[in-house]
């Protein structure tokens, strides 16, 4: 990937609506493509790099090293890049928030034209990657507004859906899921161990646009089971999946392949059964002495490439 600083990557993308040439920056050979017999095998970033707070250029590169072309991207480095008060809520070290932090970033939601992150996704796409899913952390806390600027944004940057933390009061959901049902636009609530079947099943009942993001290894975790039965079921309500292996009975997350997590069934039935949900990697086990972050996301890749194999 051509080399360029912060400053040129962001006058390049954004400046008075001019975008790259329509050359792409890579050739087809050097684009990446983490689509496997059929599965579009994702990253969950910039979590698995480390922090939501990674520049979008970092960010681009990373995936472009791992072959990764497909993401579920959060909206942290896509507001930085659109010039969002972002320093207001990650304040250097040593220093104090401003009390106005959230409503400074409200109003700045409220108002920003959200137009201009197609250069954003140009962007990426240039380089063969692709935004799938468009994760939006405290969604249930905004203001109208702001959730009408969530489902934009998500439409802007090519995604098919948003994802967000499920929440456990209905009011919430049935408050969202109004949003998704008036733009048409899926959003898929993230469980963790103690997210079950039934949880989103009440989603479900409370929106048409309300649909899930089954993490499989949390799943494993709470002690429901396979997720394959659940997975068959709604395949239809089910925005993507999230990939990681951890043991039973609120166990640990592990590499792929040392727990209870069967990855390579849930991706074989996503498989065969040509199901249009993406397997996004969320990268959660300890890096192991002597490796790296990096190193180890590469394995995970690996892992979901052979299991489809």
């Amino acid at each position: 990937m051509p080399n360029f600083n912060r400053r040129q990557f962001s006058t390049l993308a954004l400046s008075s609506g001019l975008f790259y040439s329509s050359r792409s920056l890579l050739s087809a050979a050097e684009k990446p493509n983490s689509k496997v017999a059929g599965v579009q095998i994702g990253m969950n970033v910039p979590y698995n790099f480390g922090g939501n707070y990674v520049s979008a250029e970092e960010v681009l590169k990373n995936c472009v090293e791992l072959g990764v072309s497909g993401l579920e991207l959060r909206t942290q480095p896509v507001e930085a890049f659109l010039g969002a008060p972002i320093k207001l809520t990650k304040p250097a070290k040593g220093e104090k928030a401003p009390k106005d932090d959230g409503l400074q970033l409200r109003q700045w939601r409220e108002t920003t034209d959200v137009s201009k992150a197609a250069a954003y996704r140009k962007l990426y796409e240039d380089a063969g990657v692709f935004i799938g899913i468009v994760k939006v952390d405290g969604i249930f806390k905004m203001s109208d507004a702001e959730i009408d600027y969530a489902f934009k944004l998500g439409k802007a940057l090519g995604a098919s859906a948003l994802s967000t933390e499920i929440s456990h009061d209905e009011a919430e959901l049935k408050r969202v899921g109004s949003f998704a049902d008036k733009h048409q636009f899926p959003i898929g609530y993230h469980g963790h161990h103690t997210t079950g079947p039934e949880d989103w099943e009440k989603a479900f009942a409370l929106a048409k646009f309300n649909f899930a993001n089954v993490d499989i290894g949390h799943f494993v975790a709470g002690d429901f089971g396979s997720p394959v039965p659940f997975i068959t079921k709604y395949h239809e309500r089910i925005t993507h999946v999230h990939i990681k292996d951890r043991k039973k009975a609120k166990g640990p997350s592990v590499i792929f392949g040392e727990g209870d997590t069967p990855i390579k069934d849930v991706l074989c039935l996503i498989r065969d059964n040509k199901w249009p949900i993406q397997a996004t990697i969320e990268f959660e086990y300890k890096v192991p002495e002597g490796s790296t972050r990096m190193a180890e996301l590469a394995k995970t890749v690996k892992y979901c490439r052979d299991a489809l194999s």
